[in-house]
């Protein structure tokens, strides 16, 4: 029995080189823009009910996750500037500023 396409594609389904780039997505704690690794991150723990996801950078949930129980995030919900009234989010913020989207590093344990 014959195949009907061929087994490597006919190369029609290439990209185009004049398609405009993906939109750039902004991080949803530090507002700095994403690199190739996105983490669609859930302010509100799934444990808690919450559904609704939010684009963020590996070290940014991290973080968060370093600093917050979920209780706490359930808490803040969506409110970022709940969050970054936390002075160590705040410092981490301020310090990732000028870092690269892709910058990544050890991020410190939680604290409990």
């Amino acid at each position: 029995m014959a195949r009907k396409h061929s087994k490597h594609g006919d190369h029609t389904d290439l990209p185009d080189e004049d398609a405009a780039p993906p939109p750039v997505v902004a991080c949803w704690l530090c507002g700095r823009p994403t690199g190739k690794t996105i983490v669609w991150h859930h302010p509100v723990p799934k444990s808690r009910g919450g559904r609704d996801v939010v684009p963020m950078h590996p070290i940014c949930q991290q973080t968060l996750m370093a600093n917050f129980t979920n209780s706490e995030l359930q808490r803040h919900g969506t409110d970022v500037d709940a969050l970054l009234a936390n002075s160590d989010v705040r410092k981490f913020v301020d310090w990732v500023a000028t870092k690269d989207p892709d910058f990544t590093a050890t991020t410190a344990k939680k604290q409990r």
